[in-house]
């Protein structure tokens, strides 16, 4: 039966119509492993070696002290990236098939998972070099086997947590909470846990209550993906409460207003636009890693303005960039109407602008590490609205992926958003404005490279009528493309 679900898969992956991105797609998610698997692998070699020449301690120890939250990391991570087993077993529900058999296939999937095999390429090599350097071995391999367990309870954890916002998020705040505390020295989480992972060495027999713990987690997705295999689970809808809410007051911008409405109200009303509405706040948080001096790699001039672009351009790049993708479920009544184009994207353009407005003046916080790091979220947020903001209506011409509203996976694109075109556009995103800051701070002074960025963001609100007329003209060259792909469910 496995030889079976194998070759159903081989068969949906070469016949499907996206054939040739699927394959490209893979390819570059290859890449991608084999630079996360040297990366992974150079920290399970070198972290014992380095821990030690840099006197911190006991090398096991300071790796007990954070695994707290590297765990906490590696569930947000799963939550955010990791595929769920139920789009795959749809098709095997009307065939005659056990339900044991599908369930077993769908969550042994999920073990053989890069998110899973990865966290190998630095615990093997970090185990071995403890063997190495004189630990006991029965206590390396009662910690080792002690960590796996644990690894594979996020993977089943994340199966049972699939779109539980109101359990994940809070969650996700108090962990980003406890690691503030930490790093100010109100409290330390680690000295209640750090306990547990050194009694996996001291103790190894204690290596028995995660792979418990496992077992447990693992017979709970089990059972429930069993208990809710219908063709009609999942099919009926919630009813709630039908709300009116009076917007009348955009009503005074004409077709602009009546756009407006409607992005409001799809922001408000579903899970999806919700979450990316989230993601784009935790955007704010980004600066930390920049102006606290965490990380001296970023103390460089650059990277303050790269700061300040993402800081300010949290929901431009998590909403801006699924433009026109939010409004596939009437897309095709939308374009069998009379509205015109420059309409519909001036409207979208004004949504991400308010909001990387609304994002700088919420970044007032950063003035507490000086006038140098709000006038790099100040100078950002001026580019993303003059130029980035163009940019990210450009892209989404071609990101022709049908959003289902009523679910918050995949938060951060799929397959269908990845081409060549939408690459080659994040690029300027990016790397531009770095490019133009560094030309006038190198070249002349600091000043000149805000200047610099400035003046571009500037020229963008000066040229909008020109970049409009260019961005239409794309559209409507892709609009057949786009309205084909919405009608595409696979």
């Amino acid at each position: 039966m496995l030889k079976h679900f194998l070759n159903l898969q081989w068969k949906s992956f070469f016949r499907a119509a996206s054939f040739k991105t699927n394959l490209i797609l893979k390819i570059f998610m290859g890449f991608m492993a084999l630079y996360f698997m040297v990366v992974f692998l150079s920290m399970g070699v070198g972290a014992f070696y380095l821990i030690e020449k840099s006197g911190w301690g006991d090398p096991l120890l300071i790796v007990n002290q954070f695994l707290i939250y590297y765990l906490a990391g590696d569930l947000g991570f799963r939550y955010a990236l990791q595929k769920m087993p139920i789009t795959n077993i749809k098709p095997l529900l009307y065939l005659p098939i056990k339900k044991v058999q599908i369930v077993r296939y769908s969550l042994g999937k999920t073990v053989v998972s890069f998110f899973n095999l990865a966290h190998a390429f630095f615990f093997v090599p970090f185990s071995v070099v403890l063997l190495i350097e004189g630990y006991a071995p029965l206590g390396v391999i009662g910690w080792h086997l002690g960590i796996l367990a644990l690894i594979y309870c996020n993977n089943f954890l994340n199966v049972l947590l699939n779109n539980k916002d109101s359990i994940l998020i809070p969650l996700a705040i108090v962990f980003a909470l406890l690691g503030i505390s930490q790093y100010y020295g109100y409290f330390d989480i680690t000295r209640l846990t750090a306990p547990f992972f050194e009694a996996l060495y001291e103790i190894p027999w204690m290596a028995l209550l995660p792979w418990a713990l496992l077992i447990g987690l693992y017979t709970a997705a089990f059972n429930y993906f069993k208990k809710n295999m219908y063709l009609d689970a999942g099919l009926a809808q919630k009813k709630t409460e039908a709300k009116s809410e009076d917007f009348s007051w955009l009503d005074r911008f004409g077709n602009l207003g009546v756009f407006l409405k409607n992005d409001i109200r799809l922001i408000k009303r579903n899970k999806r636009s919700k979450t990316t509405v989230l993601t784009s706040v935790f955007f704010l948080f980004y600066g930390l890693l920049f102006f606290t001096g965490a990380i001296e790699t970023y103390d460089g001039p650059i990277w303050k303005i790269f700061a300040g672009i993402f800081i300010s351009g949290g929901f431009l790049f998590t909403f801006g960039q699924f433009v026109p993708s939010w409004d596939s479920s009437y897309y095709p009544l939308m374009m069998s109407q009379n509205i015109k184009y420059r309409d519909y994207l001036n409207s979208k353009w004004y949504l991400v602008t308010i909001a990387t407005l609304v994002s700088t003046i919420l970044a007032l916080p950063y003035l507490y590490f000086g006038w140098g790091a709000y006038l790099a979220v100040l100078v950002g947020a001026i580019y993303n609205m003059g130029v980035n903001s163009y940019l990210v209506l450009w892209g989404g011409a071609y990101i022709k992926t049908p959003i289902d509203l009523t679910s918050n996976k995949r938060a951060f694109g799929d397959k269908q958003s990845f081409n060549l075109k939408t690459m080659l556009l994040t690029i300027p995103k990016l790397l531009l404005p770095l490019l133009v800051y560094g030309l006038g701070h190198y070249l002349i002074n600091p000043a000149a490279g805000y200047i610099f960025v400035v003046l571009a963001g500037l020229a963008g609100f000066t040229f909008k009528s020109f970049v409009f007329k260019q961005i239409e003209k794309v559209y409507k060259k892709e609009k057949y493309k786009t309205l084909l792909a919405y009608k595409q469910t696979s």
